[in-house]
């Protein structure tokens, strides 16, 4: 679908509370920290330059002190401690996170994770049973579950189990009756609703610390911390703009030092990350499509437990075997979602209609449910729809996944046809259900017919959303520096979009790749070379061109580079 663009005017800079000119160089980056609505120039230069020591108390989260409490009396009393996560990234990061803490307590707490096909996600009650014959648990930290797990945890309690709950999903109207449930978003006025659980658990390790001060590095966990935050795809403002960046560095420690310095890193992280061919410096993409789907791909199609061992393993051996494994599914992934994907794609060809359909929803019996979120995302980006893609067992239950784009809340469409759902829980952007298929037909119309009641025309056409045009006269490197400043990039951050306009080719442009295209541009006595990934099956218009494009550090033969990536191409407008 053509995306219309939309080029954001440039501010005036001066006359404001905030000295720009002296702040940074380029007018540019200037207004594109003016847009994030600061208020003060401290605010600016908290934000370019993040410290650890800036971080809150971490007895600012809800029920904090409480839990505190009763992880400190469990260790001295001895009690069988259980910390039971959830199979994604954020889950199995959080869990070790916990347990390295608690082990320098010199505790032994069990570690418990789900299996996805067989009891499917959280405090169900098919792993609670497997859990308490296991481990027989006098205490049972939930993490990155538990919520909206009232009845369940209800069940725990009668058996004489006591519960903490540390989370960061949405709570339904009651909260489960445990010793504490820390979840910032149980709170309203919390300031820290943009936490994953990976965030919430390293809180909680400081407040422990803070508490009852051990020699343990905290700082150099981060690693653990920026893994979570990047896959799980929460903001990236406040404290975990201050968690990825630290933790990038934590991470390109394990790059640098290897096993020359086995204290620190971790060793099953450098080995994951030789297999998937990343360097430093870290980039935010290094993690959420790199390291974070292999770290997901076990819990995706079979059991975690392997890239739980993986970050906790310091033996060589096993950390190369188990990076082999996990790259090894991560493959097998990647091919059960193209199977899945082409079969959805010829099932939207014969039914969906742009001008008609406002969502789009898909099923078949026998679709794999760790990768439907996956399809569904690679839809959303193809169709620009809300898309919920569902496979159905054998005896009628479906999984779904669904996805959506800016302006419809999916949970809260979902809660609008919760008649015909089992159960659902997610967020404004994602969400997971479960559905009988006799009821498919009457949820895909209601889910439909709800998304064109609350999506207009405007939200259903795709829009490029551009930062600024910047000329080919001034990207160099200390444009360059400043850009890197703003990292890092993702969710409630994104990377500048600039544009430029009058641009020609200089040479015919050439596929690299599978399905790229390198190109070598000019605009007026400037020159910049390219990659437009994807774009080698396209047509490129008549030039000049306008092109859209980001920008980041590169290498080649041993000298630092400015890489150019273009996002679109159009053909010029004639400029008055």
């Amino acid at each position: 679908m053509l995306s219309r663009w939309i080029i954001a005017p440039p501010e005036e800079l001066n006359g404001g509370p905030i000295p720009w000119s002296e702040i940074c160089g380029p007018a540019c980056i200037a207004r594109l920290l003016l847009r994030k609505g600061f208020a003060s120039a401290d605010e600016v230069q908290a934000f370019l330059r993040p410290r650890l020591k800036s971080l809150s108390d971490p007895f600012l989260l809800p029920n904090m002190e409480g839990a505190v409490r009763r992880i400190l009396g469990a260790l001295d009393r001895g009690e069988r401690i259980v910390l039971f996560g959830d199979y994604d990234v954020d889950g199995v990061t959080s869990l070790a996170l916990l347990a390295e803490t608690l082990r320098a307590y010199e505790a032994a707490p069990a570690l418990f994770l789900p299996l996805r096909m067989e009891e499917g996600y959280g405090l169900s009650r098919e792993s609670i049973e497997r859990c308490l014959e296991a481990h027989q648990p006098q205490l049972l930290i939930a993490i990155d579950c538990g919520t909206s797990s009232l009845e369940e945890i209800a069940g725990l309690k009668k058996r004489g189990v006591d519960v903490l709950v540390f989370d960061h999903h949405e709570p339904k109207t009651a909260l489960p009756d445990c010793v504490a449930v820390v979840n910032p978003k149980i709170d309203p006025a919390s300031p820290f609703h943009y936490l994953c659980s990976g965030g919430i658990v390293f809180k909680l390790c400081h407040a422990l610390l803070k508490t009852r001060p051990i020699d343990f590095d905290l700082k150099a966990r981060l690693d653990l911390v920026a893994l979570a935050t990047v896959a799980d795809i929460v903001p990236l403002r406040g404290e975990n703009r201050t968690f990825v960046q630290r933790g990038a560095i934590e991470i390109a420690r394990s790059i640098r030092h290897g096993t020359d310095s086995p204290g620190r890193t971790r060793t099953g992280l450098q080995k994951l990350i030789e297999i998937s061919g990343v360097k430093p410096p870290i980039f935010t993409e290094d993690i959420g499509y790199r390291l974070g789907p292999r770290l997901n791909a076990a819990g995706r199609l079979s059991t975690a437990e392997k890239s739980l061992q993986l970050l906790l393993t310091q033996d060589e051996a096993e950390a190369a075997e188990l990076a082999e494994c996990l790259d090894k599914q991560n493959r097998e992934r990647q091919e059960v979602e193209k199977q899945i994907l082409r079969a959805a794609e010829e099932k939207i060809a014969n039914s969906f209609d742009a001008s008609r359909d406002a969502a789009i929803i898909v099923s078949a019996r026998g679709w794999h449910p760790g990768v439907l979120g996956i399809v569904a995302s690679r839809i959303v980006h193809k169709y620009h729809r809300p898309a919920i893609v569902i496979g159905f067992d054998e005896n009628g239950l479906g999984k779904g996944s669904g996805r959506s784009i800016e302006g419809l809340n999916l949970v809260e469409a979902l809660s609008q046809c919760a008649d015909k759902i089992d159960k659902y829980g997610g967020h404004e952007m994602a969400a997971g259900l479960t559905l009988q298929a006799q009821h498919f037909e009457a949820f895909a119309d209601n889910f439909r017919r709800t998304a064109s009641q609350l999506l207009s025309d405007e939200d259903l056409q795709p829009r490029l959303r551009i930062d600024h045009e910047v000329a080919f006269s001034d990207l160099n490197f200390d444009f360059l520096d400043w850009h890197e400043m703003l990292q890092p990039f993702g969710n409630a951050n994104p990377q500048p979009l600039f544009f430029a306009s009058g641009v020609e080719a200089v040479a015919p442009p050439r596929v690299v790749g599978e399905n790229h295209l390198a190109l070598r541009l000019r605009q007026r006595n400037y020159h910049q070379r390219a990659i437009f990934f994807g774009a080698a099956a396209d047509s490129l218009p008549a030039p000049p061109w306008d092109i859209a494009f980001r920008i980041r550090p590169g290498e080649y033969e041993g000298e630092r580079r400015l890489e150019m990536q273009v996002e679109a191409v159009r053909e010029s407008a004639p400029r008055s």
